[in-house]
This record gives structure tokens, sequence and C-alpha cells, in this order.
């Protein structure tokens, strides 16, 4: 497995030739999922090389989808692994592990194994973080731009939601991120019960 060669090419598609639009989901979020899982790893005992490896990959190329659709973006990025990943030395059954990882970050979240939860709790670390609002404001003009979201209080009902049915899957991201989360959860059931009032 080259993976400094495959990581190189699909970074450089997805600076290249993302969609403007998708002010959350562009390289930066990717970047930031790979960064993530790699500590996630490593705090979770993750020695293997191979494993890491296949783990990087797939968070290199887990919205890689999104080059070609928006809906069904994982199984356009499952195609497109198995379309470029053997050219830079993977075998099939490192292909389907990949695509295993890539498919447990489809919301919602129902990673099998550990590799599975380090790569989702990586996807979504960004909800127990300090600079989680201007990321959520991040996804919330993305999401407007394609008129799957109006304003601001829709937005804030179904980011409640969305934090109330999140779980984080690994001991190394509830120690990090969950109380992070329930804070935000709270300011945010907060702003929603201003604006019904």
């Amino acid at each position: 497995m080259n993976y400094q060669a495959a990581s190189d090419y699909i970074l450089h598609r997805l600076r290249t030739q993302l969609s403007p639009s998708l002010s959350y989901h562009g390289v930066h979020h990717t970047l930031d999922v790979l960064q993530t899982a790699q500590a996630l790893a490593e705090a979770e005992g993750i020695t293997d090389e191979a494993s890491l490896i296949l783990l990087q990959t797939a968070a290199c190329f887990h919205d890689a989808g999104f080059l070609t659709t928006y809906e069904g973006h994982e199984e356009q990025g499952c195609l497109l692994v198995r379309e470029v990943l053997p050219g830079f030395g993977y075998l099939p059954e490192q292909l389907e592990m990949i695509c295993s990882l890539i498919m447990a970050t489809q919301i919602p979240q129902s990673p099998q194994t550990h590799l599975e939860r380090i790569l989702c709790d990586a996807d979504l670390d960004y909800l127990g973080r300090d600079d989680f609002a201007p990321i959520a404001d991040s996804l919330f003009q993305e999401l407007r731009t394609r008129g799957s979201v109006t304003d601001t209080p829709v937005w804030n009902r179904i980011q409640v939601k969305f934090l109330e049915n999140h779980r984080y899957w690994t001991p190394t991201a509830i120690a990090w991120r969950q109380a992070g989360k329930e804070q935000q959860l709270a300011a945010l059931r907060t702003l929603v019960e201003a604006e019904t009032n």
C-alpha cells in the first residue's frame, strides 16, 4: 500500500475539484478527520501499521464521494476507492475494509469494529470541541445553499435533535469530547427555548 501517493492523489482532487459551496465538507474537514483519527488511534492503542494505514486511507477518502454527488456520497466514495486504490497497491480485502470504514460514517452511524468506531468519532469530533460554533455555522451555510435548511431557528432545532441522538463510540472520544458536547447541547436548548417563547 502506497498510502503517501494515495493520500496525495485524493487530497489534490479534493482541493481542486470540490464545489466551493461545500463550506463544511471541504478538504479542511477531511484533514481534520485524518488528524483526529490518528490521535484517537494512538490513544486507543492501535499500533498495527497496516491497520493504521487503512484507517488513514479511509479518513482521506471518507468524503471523496462529494466530488460527484451530495446524497449517497459514501457509496460514491467506495466506488472511487475500488477504482483508484488498486493502482496504489491496495489489495481487494483492503479495499473492502476501507469501504466498511467509510460506510460506517453514514448517519446514523453504526460502527462494528474498533477502527470504524475511531473513524466515526473522528468524523464528528467537532461536536464536543471549542470550535463547535464556527464549524456548525459552516454546515448551516452549506445546507442553506442547498435549500435543506431555511433559517437559524430551524437549524438550532435540527442541531439539538442531532446532538441528542449522537454518541461517541470510543472511550477516548468520550473522555475528550462528551462533556463539551453536553455543554453545546445545553446552550442550543437554551437558544431554542428563547426562540420559541
